[in-house]
């Protein structure tokens, strides 16, 4: 059973580890793995009130971030645990935030490593190209009509 939690400050470190083991292939194929450096830019920015928790059975699966902006939802980050992927959980989590974004009729943004599956989930899941730098792909997603 998938439940939806919200974070505490106490929480930081296990997302931070949650993290660096989720991107660790990714950052990897692009020669860019530095676990600590991972550690620190999440934990920079870490807002508790702004993270929700993704518990199977009372074990933390994942965790996702959206953050509004003046336009739009920033999904800052969706993170499953390696044993957590692929069953779904990802598209529990888009459905989630496409409710929020919808009933506030805001679009969602996100970004995901060049190189990473996440590019292939995200598009597969409605989101069109919305930009890219030297390492990320940037989406938008509009809200339903």
């Amino acid at each position: 059973m998938l439940t939806f939690l919200p974070a505490s400050l106490a929480d930081g470190e296990a997302l931070a580890s949650l993290r660096v083991a989720a991107m660790r292939a990714s950052l990897e194929r692009i020669g860019r793995y530095d676990p600590q450096r991972a550690r620190d830019r999440f934990l920079a920015t870490f807002d508790p009130a702004r993270t929700w928790q993704l518990r199977h059975d009372d074990t933390l699966a994942g965790f996702y971030v959206l953050r509004p902006q003046a336009d739009y939802l920033l999904l800052d980050h969706l993170y499953l645990a390696p044993g957590y992927q692929r069953q779904g959980m990802g598209a529990a989590v888009l459905a989630r935030v496409f409710a929020e974004a919808d009933a506030a009729r805001q679009s969602v943004r996100v970004g995901a490593l060049r190189g990473s599956e996440a590019n292939r989930f995200y598009v597969r899941h409605g989101f069109v190209p919305d930009g890219e730098e030297e390492f990320d792909l940037y989406y938008r997603r509009a809200p339903a009509p």
